[in-house]
């Protein structure tokens, strides 16, 4: 089964960059135009897997009960 990723490419003054939304971890491509960026990233998904297996790109859970998550907080 592949698991589909949805990839953000931002352009910065000098530079391309892409990330994976909610994968585990850091994973970070760059490059000079979108393309180098995207194709970059992919690489760095791949390490990644490899690396650290498929659960290594599960988003990760996030909190409702952190300081800014409403009934977080005490009255008095």
């Amino acid at each position: 089964m592949v698991k589909q990723l949805k990839i953000v490419v931002e352009k910065h003054p000098d530079a391309y960059v892409a990330y994976p939304l909610g994968a585990k971890g850091v994973v970070v491509g760059e490059g000079q135009t979108y393309e180098e960026a995207l194709t970059d990233v992919r690489s760095a998904v791949d390490f990644h897997l490899e690396s650290f297996g498929s659960d290594a790109l599960e988003p990760e859970a996030t909190s409702s009960s952190g300081p800014g998550s409403a009934g977080g907080g005490s009255s008095g």
